[in-house]
């Protein structure tokens, strides 16, 4: 499928259920959120993503206006200048904090996605969107795929989905950055266009990625390999 796909995710019955659709909420909320005991923070620079969570949350948008649907708890979605920010109150911050080992109010998370092992892609594409950076190396003409964040336990968490992926993605040990966070990259011998195929798959069916994410990785990865990388869905 093309990259003007117009498919959309629907509401989850339930955020906690395992699905394509809720593994990529809770990646992109885990790489770029915050849990309190009642409510859920995603945050997201990009309008598509930013419609599929409020979707995947139970909310309908209207511009920059949302309206809650599901009972279970409340949703909403706030434009700024450079980012959307969704808001989910109710069940799903306490249920997913004990149910994923999500940190709540700033306390350590332990981080079990093992209810998700099969969605795994959908999980580590939120995570890369939220928290990934994609880069083309002129130098060298090769891709660089990293991820960054303040929990180390989470990074680790990220290295071992892809050291149980299917692929050929084996990845550098974790660094800190000048800002006293984390990091750890792809190894150079890492297959990155296996992993761009993986980690977008079907998701044009889905709808749930970011336009600007994908785009970057898919142009990235045809620079280094001069090839096409399918459609990235």
């Amino acid at each position: 499928m093309s990259e003007t796909a117009d498919a959309a995710p629907g509401p989850a019955e339930d955020l906690l259920a395992a699905t394509p659709e809720t593994a990529y909420f809770w990646g992109r909320v885990a790489g770029d959120g915050e849990l309190t005991g009642n409510c859920v923070t995603v945050h997201t620079e990009d309008e598509r993503a930013a419609d599929a969570l409020a979707t995947i949350a139970g909310a309908d948008r209207t511009g920059h206006q949302v309206a809650a649907r599901e009972p279970a708890h409340d949703a909403s979605i706030v434009r700024y200048e450079d980012e959307y920010e969704i808001q989910v109150f109710g069940s799903p911050a306490d249920r997913s904090g004990a149910a994923l080992g999500l940190p709540i109010d700033g306390q350590p998370g332990g981080y079990r996605f093992d209810s998700f092992a099969d969605h795994r892609a959908p999980l580590v594409r939120g995570l890369l969107e939220a928290c990934g950076t994609v880069c083309f190396r002129e130098s060298s003409g090769s891709v660089g795929i990293s991820f960054v964040h303040d929990d180390e336990s989470l990074l680790q968490t990220i290295r071992s989905l892809l050291a149980d992926a299917n692929l050929h993605v084996p990845t550098d040990g974790l660094a800190e950055t000048s800002s006293g966070g984390y990091w750890f990259g792809l190894a150079d011998d890492a297959d990155t266009g296996e992993f761009a195929e993986w980690v977008y798959t079907e998701s044009d069916e889905s709808g749930c990625y970011s336009d600007g994410r994908r785009r970057k990785l898919r142009r990235s990865v045809e620079r280094a390999t001069g090839s096409d990388v399918g459609d990235l869905g």
